[in-house]
């Protein structure tokens, strides 16, 4: 397959608020770290400022990929998936592109399970998204960024079952 006939989006936890909060929490640890250090043991010390330097390091590395093509979709949210999920065409009912709340249908962004029959989400940031209804029922919005470009895509690939 050529580069024209798929559709490829990453996204990343990029919100500078985000970052914010992070790094306050960040900074309190080590502040705990030097100013406390005589009422906690060496390995309480360790422990807290292992566990907020993973956080941080697990909110850098957070990515959430698509990809579309001609047999269907493929979603990763690495590193909790490993592996693509792949949704076949013939098990997806109807495909739409949706603007969404992500605090009151999913309670947030990242791995979400929605509410009241409104199935899973993946989402990163923003409030648009690719909805997924397969044929059992089911359903599953993908976050984009890239909504244009991937509305565009199954429209001119008529990719949409």
């Amino acid at each position: 397959m050529n580069e024209n006939s798929n559709f490829y989006e990453i996204q990343r936890f990029r919100q500078w608020w985000l970052w914010l909060i992070l790094i306050f929490i960040l900074g309190i640890t080590i502040y705990n770290i030097i100013d406390n250090h005589e009422y906690f043991s060496t390995g309480e010390l360790i422990a807290s400022a292992a566990v907020t330097a993973i956080v941080f390091i697990l909110f850098f590395m957070i990515k959430l990929e698509t990809k579309i093509d001609d047999l269907g979709i493929q979603v990763r949210f690495f590193p909790f998936h490993l592996q693509y999920r792949y949704f076949p065409w013939k098990k997806i009912k109807k495909v739409s592109i949706r603007s969404y709340s992500p605090i009151t249908e999913y309670g947030g962004w990242g791995l979400r399970f929605g509410m009241f029959g409104r199935g899973k989400a993946y989402n990163i940031s923003g409030n648009i998204g690719l909805q997924l209804v397969f044929k059992d029922g089911k359903k599953l919005l993908i976050g984009t960024q890239k909504s244009v470009e991937m509305k565009q895509f199954l429209k001119n690939k008529k990719l949409t079952p």
